[in-house]
């Protein structure tokens, strides 16, 4: 008999179709469930587990109740020449950013530099992904978005802003795109859940409980506040992002919007905000040969290494042995459609 406590290894588009087929039977089209299904595996492939499976059953229940809307065809208008206004109609936000993606890369190079500014939009999982898709088209990228609240401002108590993810890109010529991903909460909020789903403890400094004392204990940690990268710095970093993404872009900021991890009341109608970069109508080739020449500066220096290149051993290896999903939430994900079944 196989041993239903042991994880399953399967490739990554064995792992896209289990996600998909999942969604599609919780009142997720087809379109959308692909859109989301390559994101998460995307992210689990290059090691971001709290962007990955563990957040399949909470996007398929989600989906099934209705907070998010499975349906949704995200909306694209460019009200100036170099701004496009994206609306992701309460679905999934990984549409609404492949429709961004697809359209800033072909106005960037007309324009040199081009925004697309997300609204009623829902958790976008590993943002290094994403400006990846354009600087692999040659443009550098940048992208903030807000999360429901989880974090204190520095001095407060009180959590009023998310998590506020920040992610840069850039071209490489023949290399991989530099990416630079990061959380302004010292980790990714994700990994907590993530923690909490397999009972293990986090370590200290990475949150607070809700009477604000430090934790090791995840389902308090998710209770509690997350503690801000650099201390104030990072306070102060993720009030910028909240800016950027909700007040600017007309969406819900982080204390008014609902929690990313259940199927219980509104949409959580966040925003995300993409800025593309043509560096040559910027820079002109000089971009290119002045990039190697800085980030050979830090190669060069013994035990330092690149943001970003653990993704690439990750994918290697994933290539030739492939994804592993934990027992528990494989159970978790597969309980949500039966086998071979679909919408």
């Amino acid at each position: 008999m196989p041993d239903d406590t042991a994880p399953r290894t399967m490739s990554a588009s064995e792992a896209e179709a289990l996600i998909a087929r999942v969604l599609e039977a919780n009142r997720t089209t087809r379109d959308n469930a692909n859109s989301v299904a390559r994101a998460l595996v995307a992210a689990e492939v290059d090691g971001q587990k709290g962007h990955g499976f563990a957040r399949v059953a909470a996007y398929a229940l989600q989906a099934r109740s209705g907070k998010v809307d499975g349906a949704a065809r995200p909306q694209v208008s460019q009200p100036r020449s170099a701004l496009l206004s994206v609306d992701a109609g309460h679905g999934f936000a990984f549409p609404a950013i492949d429709l961004a993606i697809a359209e800033l890369t072909q106005l960037a190079p007309q324009t040199g530099i081009a925004a697309a500014a997300i609204r009623r939009s829902h958790h976008c999982g590993h943002l290094g992904g994403h400006v990846e898709k354009l600087a692999e088209q040659g443009l550098a990228a940048l992208m903030v978005a807000n999360t429901p609240k989880a974090m204190a401002p520095w001095g407060g108590g009180r959590a009023l802003f998310g998590t506020n993810p920040i992610a840069f890109a850039a071209p490489r010529g023949d290399a991989p795109p530099l990416v630079i991903d990061l959380s302004l909460s010292k980790v990714a909020r994700g990994k907590v859940m993530a923690a909490a789903k397999q009972g293990q403890p986090i370590p200290e400094g990475w949150a607070l409980d809700a009477q604000g004392r430090s934790t090791t204990d995840a389902a308090a940690a998710l209770k509690g506040t997350m503690i801000p990268a650099g201390d104030a710095k990072g306070a102060a970093l993720a009030l910028i992002v909240e800016l950027l993404a909700a007040t600017l872009t007309g969406a819900r900021h982080s204390d008014e919007a609902t929690s990313f991890f259940d199927a219980e009341g509104d949409p959580p109608g966040v925003g995300q905000m993409i800025i593309a970069f043509d560096t040559t109508a910027i820079s002109g080739a000089d971009f290119a040969t002045r990039i190697e020449a800085l980030l050979a500066g830090v190669e060069d220096q013994p035990g330092a290494r690149l943001p970003g290149s653990r993704r690439l051993s990750a994918r290697a290896e994933v290539a030739a042995s492939g994804l592993t999903v934990p027992a528990h939430l494989l159970s978790e994900i597969e309980a949500l459609a039966p086998p071979g079944g679909g919408a």
